[in-house]
């Protein structure tokens, strides 16, 4: 892949990677409730599940995704879905007793998103489109999956910490009612911008 192309490749991970989106807001939630080390296996499903997704579009479903308007909007649709249901959920945990209650992501759930995440499928497309070389397309779907794990792990760590920079001042019920509204709200949000863009 020639150097400028790896240049953008890095430079649209990280906006991927960094830009408010379904991932992060999961990430700075279990972080602000369970801490940096029981949020791990989730920050490792989206270090490794998107990257292995990306991988595979460039692979054999790039081509099949950007030729089927049905199979894409179905797609668009089934993840919306998911998203407004993980918003609600988040939005009606509750304070800190119901909250604390509730599990962190294991690493194969955490993984799994990825298939009905529609931030990741667009950006796993257009990475396609854009990246994967008809000529070498082990190489160079390869290639866009690694840089996506490296801004994956940067991005999911940083919203952890931030998530979990938040704890003390979650302290109250009201507090944390408000945080979970919020990260509902954004949630919510990249279903729109999703459906906007």
């Amino acid at each position: 892949m020639p150097s400028e192309n790896l240049i953008a490749l890095f430079a649209i991970a990280a906006t991927a990677a960094f830009t408010p989106g379904p991932n992060n807001a999961l990430a700075a939630t279990s972080g602000a409730i369970h801490g940096v080390m029981r949020t791990m296996p989730h920050i490792m499903g989206i270090v490794i599940g998107f990257p292995v997704m990306n991988f595979l579009v460039g692979l054999f479903l790039g081509e099949i995704f950007q030729q089927s308007p049905v199979l894409r909007q179905t797609l668009r649709y089934l993840g919306a879905g998911v998203l407004l249901w993980m918003a609600w959920r988040t939005a009606t945990a509750g304070g800190s007793g119901k909250a604390e209650s509730r599990r962190p992501f294991t690493f194969v759930q955490s993984a799994a998103f990825q298939r009905v995440n529609p931030k990741g499928w667009a950006f796993a497309i257009g990475v396609t489109a854009q990246f994967v070389s008809p000529d070498a397309p082990i190489r160079t779907a390869l290639i866009c999956a690694l840089v996506f794990a490296l801004a994956g792990a940067g991005s999911a760590m940083s919203w952890t910490l931030a998530g979990q920079a938040l704890t003390r001042w979650l302290n109250s019920e009201i507090r944390r009612r408000a945080f979970n509204y919020s990260m509902a709200a954004l949630l919510a949000l990249s279903v729109v911008v999703l459906f906007i863009g």
